[in-house]
């Protein structure tokens, strides 16, 4: 049996994996999430990835998965059970996760977060809120005794840029980066402003509201495939960990295999 432990964060936008040697993470790759593909376009993918890093079924000692999409969740038990001959651990707040989760309703905390937690809790400690920048933005907040206790979830900026395009009828879609100054002059550089420069405001207004609650020293981390961009664009983001989600799989699996 091979020691790789494959990884897989399972979202809505795209289907992150990475590989790890112990607690190295030594491959990742980003696959977009298309729910048109089959099982076994999806078995191709994954194997091909695998093949071009130099990895074979039998290197993979173990897979463990988190995913916000249930189609896909059996889509890939299945794949890791047929192709790689392992049943995958699947994450979710129910299982032995290291972290207290204290909200109204843990079981319908959802998987990515419960992931982010763990690995927050474990490199950086509480107080903290991780801010995931994914299909939806989530703002996963840890206590100072490195609990989860809750957040907030908000539109994704992807999700939020659509939206005004399909809700309107004269708004042209734009590309998604600042304009050369918050007051816009034009319809194009009005719209940057709004889905750019309001989303900094939302960040950071949620932000200094948790901080009231749990103290200036709140740590701020950034993950996701929005997390570099709005790091540039705000000082209140602390540092941004690409591979946050990843890690949080790896751990919670190593605490229960």
């Amino acid at each position: 049996m091979g020691s790789l432990v494959l990884c897989l964060d399972i979202g809505n936008t795209h289907i992150v994996i990475g590989g790890y040697e112990g607690e190295r993470l030594v491959h990742h790759w980003r696959v977009k999430t298309d729910h048109e593909r089959t099982e076994d376009e999806y078995a191709v993918a994954l194997l091909s990835l695998l093949s071009f890093a130099g990895v074979q079924p039998e290197d993979v000692g173990g897979v463990a998965l988190c995913s916000v999409v249930p189609p896909l969740t059996g889509t890939f038990i299945t794949i890791a059970r047929k192709y790689l001959g392992h049943v995958p651990f699947v994450v979710n707040a129910t299982k032995n996760v290291g972290v207290r989760i204290q909200v109204d309703n843990p079981a319908e905390v959802g998987a990515d977060r419960v992931a982010n937690t763990a690995a927050v809790v474990h490199r950086y400690g509480g107080p903290a809120c991780v801010v995931d920048f994914g299909t939806a933005t989530t703002f996963d907040v840890v206590s100072r005794e490195g609990a989860f206790i809750g957040g907030a979830i908000a539109p994704g900026l992807g999700v939020a840029a659509d939206a005004l395009v399909q809700r309107t009828a004269k708004l042209p879609r734009v590309a998604l980066e600042p304009p050369p100054s918050p007051i816009g002059t034009n319809t194009v550089h009005a719209m940057q402003s709004g889905i750019i420069w309001g989303y900094v405001g939302l960040m950071e207004g949620l932000i200094q509201r948790f901080r009231t609650i749990l103290g200036e020293d709140m740590k701020v981390i950034a993950t996701g495939g929005w997390a570099a961009k709005m790091a540039q664009l705000s000082p209140v983001i602390q540092y941004v960990d690409p591979w946050l989600t990843l890690e949080g799989i790896r751990l919670i699996y190593e605490r229960n295999r």
